[in-house]
């Protein structure tokens, strides 16, 4: 049986959860310095790339603390462009929590570049054809992994490892470290005025393939939409998620097929707990 657990708070106090009790995070915060995410980023208070970073950073440390030794965390970020009292810079995004995780405690290995695929001709900023004032379009995101200290250890032929193996094309083409057969996801979400940082089925299958055993736990502190717990419930692993806006319940349930079972899998087990209201509703 996996359980598939849905918290509605802050994922920066993961008081729910045990220490050393997940094997893998996979998850997209929200984007510092990306306009859709500015009235999320007030609303806490941030008001500089540096405060958006420090709210984060408290969720990257509860990740640590839950994580098992050996396990891996993986962030999905961009970078960002903007143009702030007539001066536009990048905000690098990716090498700013990478900084911050190896602060936590993290050990930084290689990471992924996602290159989406696009049929829009190659858009750019700046003078045209003439140098030297353009700029490089970001068309990349990071999938940033980490590891909570040394290997993860098992027993000698430990049943769900061997029953987890993924093929010799899966690992040829997924440990490469550019991905540019992923399509992006439309960002809308079907409630007014909100977004969500939402990205395809197949990056989190992906990494949980590659990152996890069967009947292992997976965790997304910013679950959005629901795509991580889906395809960790349909790979056969157990899935926690935080998401601090209650709205997005009704959304999450129609992605995860909430408390459906599914023919020749055992029992899947669905809870909800709503940590404002303090009650929880099992399904």
């Amino acid at each position: 049986m996996t359980t598939h657990k849905l918290i509605i708070g802050d994922s920066r106090k993961m008081s729910e959860l045990k220490d050393r009790s997940v094997h893998l995070v996979v998850t997209s915060p929200p984007y510092p310095m990306i306009k859709m995410w500015d009235e999320l980023f007030r609303a806490n208070k941030c008001k500089t790339y540096d405060d958006m970073h420090k709210w984060l950073a408290g969720t990257w440390k509860e990740c640590y603390r839950v994580l098992v030794d050996g396990g891996i965390c993986c962030i999905n970020i961009g970078d960002a462009t903007r143009t702030i009292n007539k001066e536009f810079r990048l905000y690098p995004n990716h090498v700013r929590i990478t900084e911050i995780c190896e602060k936590i405690g993290f050990r930084t290995l290689p990471y992924i570049l996602w290159k989406k695929p696009t049929n829009k001709p190659n858009a750019f900023l700046g003078s045209g054809f003439l140098p030297p004032n353009a700029y490089v379009t970001l068309d990349c995101e990071y999938i940033l992994i980490f590891r909570k200290g040394t290997l993860r250890k098992f027993f000698p032929h430990d049943k769900d490892r061997y029953t987890s193996i993924y093929t010799k094309n899966e690992r040829d083409s997924w440990f490469s470290q550019i991905w540019d057969d992923i399509r992006g996801v439309n960002q809308s979400n079907g409630l007014i005025n909100q977004r969500t940082a939402e990205f395809p089925e197949e990056l989190p299958c992906r990494l949980i393939k590659m990152f996890s055993c069967i009947n292992d736990t997976v965790l997304d502190p910013f679950l959005g939409t629901g795509t991580t717990m889906k395809v960790a419930r349909d790979l056969d692993r157990n899935s926690i998620g935080y998401e601090i806006n209650k709205d997005y319940i009704d959304l999450i349930k129609r992605r995860v097929e909430w408390g459906k079972q599914h023919l020749g899998k055992e029992k899947v087990h669905y809870e909800i707990v709503i940590r404002k209201r303090k009650q929880s509703k099992k399904i």
